[in-house]
Parts: structure tokens; sequence; C-alpha cells
């Protein structure tokens, strides 16, 4: 196994041992005996691979998740009262910070967004009904913020790293490979749906007061958003909640950032 390990790290100059240790240990038990000098070079390749994962083939990941909740969730329509409400509060944004954006609603009656690493981004109706526009534009900035500031990005690399697999399903035309469609829903879950730490909701947050303050939206609506996440958190199921630290902690936060 030793021998193995330096013939791997001879071969790729520069990989850390302990990144292919780390590998090794995410592979099912086996004896060590068991272990061939293939499955050594497979597992250091896999780390490899999501290392060295370019900026394209980044953005084609998201947009293979994105199509997948597209197809999974009901987009208002262009003429539909969300559709209307929500091109008319993002009028403008299409691109922002350098970002290519393409916000649209869910007629889905959850209080929920999110944005991916391709500048999709998505409102549930159900935070739409209960939120007022400025309100709606804060947690679109905030969402914008994890996108700028990357950090679904390293969170989908850190998941390449422990499952490089998802990336070699095939290749699409250009030559960027894509994610087995029955991985999808699992990294969906890993990369979405899983809490972000507390600093990368801080982080978040501040974008989204100076985006509100760019663009010239009240930015006290960013308190109120969280005032009224509060309120609903004695009902359980929100998913916000579910997924951000407290927000009447983050309402008084950003109450004193505002002054």
């Amino acid at each position: 196994m030793r021998n193995a390990i330096k013939l791997l790290t001879a071969a790729v100059p520069g990989l850390a041992i302990a990144g292919l240790a780390g590998a090794m240990l995410l592979a099912p038990a086996a004896p060590a005996d068991a272990q061939s000098m293939g499955d050594l070079l497979g597992a250091g390749k896999k780390v490899v691979q999501a290392a060295t994962v370019s900026d394209a083939e980044i953005v084609a990941y998201f947009g293979q998740m994105s199509d997948e909740m597209d197809q999974k969730n009901p987009l208002a329509p262009a003429k539909s009262p969300h559709a209307v409400r929500l091109a008319k509060l993002t009028q403008g944004l299409k691109s922002y910070d350098g970002l290519t954006l393409d916000i649209q609603a869910y007629l889905v009656d959850e209080v929920n967004a999110f944005a991916m690493g391709d500048g999709t981004v998505r409102v549930y109706s159900g935070l739409m009904d209960r939120f007022t526009d400025d309100e709606v534009r804060c947690v679109i900035g905030h969402e914008i913020g994890h996108v700028k500031l990357e950090h679904g990005q390293k969170r989908l690399k850190r998941a390449l790293q422990q499952d490089a697999a998802l990336s070699v399903a095939g290749t699409a035309s250009g030559g960027v490979r894509r994610i087995a469609d029955s991985r999808l829903g699992g990294l969906i879950q890993n990369v979405m749906y899983a809490q972000h730490s507390q600093a990368a909701e801080t982080q978040s947050d501040d974008y989204a007061l100076t985006f509100m303050a760019a663009n010239g939206y009240d930015r006290m609506a960013c308190a109120t958003a969280m005032d009224k996440l509060a309120a609903m958190g004695g009902g359980g199921g929100i998913a916000l909640l579910q997924t951000h630290p407290n927000p009447a902690s983050r309402a008084k936060r950003m109450r004193k950032q505002i002054g």
C-alpha cells in the first residue's frame, strides 16, 4: 500500500498524501491485501479529477441540477401573477455583479428560495405570498451572495472529492463531463439543501444588505423578512428555517448593520 502511494504521487506531482488517504477512507472497507494497485490508482484519480474540475464543468453540473429541479417543480408561466410580479421586482437584474442570472418562480406553496452556480435563482410562490417586494428582493440578494461568494461551488467540489464517480458518467458536447442521472438527487441534497456554515450565511446576509443599497431598495426589508421567518418558526416545516441560522438573531444583526 505504501509503495502504491509513492507510485501515485510520483505520477501526479503535487498530489497530497492526506488527500489520497481521505479518498481511501471513504471507500468501502476491505482487507488490506484486497486493495490492488488498480484500486489505489483509481482512488487517486478521483481525487485528482475533483481537485482539477474546471469552471466550465462546475457551471455545467449546476446546469444539470437546475434542469432537474425545474422538471420536478412547476415554473410559473410568463403571464401568471407570480411570474409577472417577480419580473417587475427584479427588473434590471438579468445580470448583476458579473453574474448572468435566470430568476424565475416555482408555483410551490413553500417558504423557500435558492440559487445555483450557473446563475439560476428560483423563488417559491409560498415565500412570495408572505413577503413584500423588497423582502423578496433581499432573499434574492442573499442567494446571489451565495453564488458570488462561491459557497455552493465549494460545496460541489467537496462532494466530487467524496464521490468523483459523479462526474464521469459521460461526456456532453464540448467535452464537459456530466453527472449520472441516478446521482443528481443525492447531489442536489448535498449541495443545495445541506446547511451552510454560520460564516457563509453571515457573508451572504452582508452581501444582501449591500445588494439592497446598490439597487435603491429598502435595506430594512432584510430585517423584516427575518422577523417574518422568526414568527413562522413555531409552525415548523419552513424550509429556510431548516437550512439557515436563527432568523431573530439575523434580524437583530441586520438592524445593527443598518444603524
